[in-house]
């Protein structure tokens, strides 16, 4: 059978140069093609797969909601399974009396939540408050709220006079510092150009500061200092601003906790979900926000002013919730931390001095890996070289699925991939894993 391949068929592929082989099958960490092909998902799709494929209870939970009834319009209904949904995540988010807005997709989410930061303010008579803070080469979706506050540059250029566009912080990026400082002796400059930001914007006109709390895969898994999140829950605080977690990746175990910010001990006010809430076996993203602020809505204009046609699916709510059930059972989120650090022993002993790896870095089942020319300088390799696509399609060849990323440094220059495989990955998986991006590294040198 040929592999599907634009322009053939009817299919309108993103990638249109690339093949795209028949998948037949999925279970646990593989894939199956239909020429019995079998790759190893070491990135979980997109980021998406943490439970592995193929999990029966899943599809059975599915397919027992969709029998009784699929749809459900969330302005008029709710389902059992909604409520039982709500509760059970209620038990794991990092949120006073957590409340939840479930919809389909990470794009949605973003957006929802700066709404919902805008109503917020709305609702207190602050009516000046509409800015969203973010940070440059962050990624937070593709319609056009979430790319104003997203900060890719070559994702946003051809649309930028579509959308009102939304200031940008640098990053906390400790390999290429923004600001040319060394870690550990930086005074958290990223956080405290939060607080610089504000003041140039005037802080009755902010509402809120947006930011993975580690980010994806536009800066690879960079994990901030200790002290900065921290910095930036006080400058919100102190400013009146919502700080939003963009969770859509990191959330649900993937970097071995529930959610991300909880390894620094912070309470944002809401927080956006996604990936692995139904782990990719339904369309899931979830806007969790403190109960003070619902309970301000409902006593004041009475409705959150947005919709949408999919919103509150009890076919993702059941999805979603034998996700978590799952997750529960095979206690995924301590397997996700305690495998982490089999990942990240394995790639300093496989890359830390291999001649074209720059940095690794991440956290649980979230790691990058950034490549470079010149390990002293740190110069990338030239863009047109494609460097890190070069090495993910190596990979894909042997069986093996990462996830490509480029950009990182202004847009254009610099390659890493990610390795997130789904938590149910074994040592040995892991292992054969390593051998193969080995192996496909240097089989990209000088190809």
């Amino acid at each position: 059978m040929r592999p599907y391949k634009q322009p053939f068929g009817n299919i309108f592929y993103r990638r249109m140069q690339n093949e795209h082989p028949l998948i037949v099958r999925g279970d646990g960490v593989y894939l199956f093609d239909a020429e019995g092909k079998r790759y190893l998902d070491g990135s979980g799709g997109a980021i998406v797969v943490g439970i592995g494929h193929g999990v029966k209870s899943i599809a059975d939970a599915i397919s027992a909601q969709a029998s009784q009834a699929a749809y459900l319009h969330g302005s008029m209904f709710t389902s059992k399974v909604l409520e039982e949904y709500a509760e059970a995540l209620g038990k794991i988010t990092p949120l006073p009396d957590p409340k939840f807005y479930f919809l389909t997709s990470g794009s949605e989410a973003i957006e929802a939540a700066i709404k919902l930061a805008r109503q917020i303010h709305l609702e207190r008579g602050e009516n000046s408050r509409s800015i969203t803070i973010s940070r440059w080469m962050s990624y937070h979706g593709m319609t056009l709220g979430a790319l104003a506050v997203s900060g890719k540059e070559k994702l946003r250029a051809p649309y930028l006079p579509m959308f009102k566009d939304m200031p940008h912080i640098p990053p906390a990026y400790c390999y290429r510092c923004p600001f040319g400082l060394e870690k550990n002796i930086c005074q958290v400059a990223c956080a405290e150009a939060l607080e610089e930001e504000i003041l140039r914007q005037g802080p009755e006109n902010v509402s809120a500061f947006l930011a993975e709390p580690i980010s994806g895969n536009t800066l690879g898994g960079a994990v901030p200092p200790a002290e900065y999140w921290p910095r930036i829950r006080e400058i919100c605080d102190q400013y009146g601003l919502l700080l939003i977690a963009d969770e859509v990746m990191t959330g649900m175990g993937r970097t071995g906790t529930g959610f991300a910010i909880e390894h620094w001990k912070v309470t944002p006010d809401i927080i956006t979900i996604g990936k692995g809430a139904a782990s990719g076996y339904f369309p899931l993203s979830i806007v969790a926000v403190k109960g003070e602020y619902v309970a301000l809505i409902a006593g004041g204009s009475g409705n959150f002013n947005h919709g949408g046609t999919f919103s509150h699916h009890a076919v993702g709510a059941a999805a979603g919730l034998a996700t978590l059930n799952y997750i529960k059972d095979l206690n995924l989120f301590e397997r996700a931390a305690d495998l982490g650090n089999v990942v990240h022993k394995q790639l300093l002993e496989k890359f830390d001095n291999h001649q074209v790896v720059g940095d690794i870095r991440g956290r649980g089942m979230l790691w990058g890996v950034e490549f470079v020319q010149d390990k002293t300088t740190k110069q990338p390799f030239d863009p047109q070289i494609h460097f890190s696509q070069k090495v993910v399609d190596e990979a894909f060849k042997r069986g093996l699925i990462l996830y490509p990323g480029s950009g990182s440094i202004n847009g254009v220059a610099g390659d890493h991939f990610m390795f997130a495989p789904p938590y149910i990955i074994t040592e040995n998986q892991i292992q054969e894993s390593m051998e193969i991006i080995l192996d496909s590294i240097d089989s990209s040198i000088g190809s």
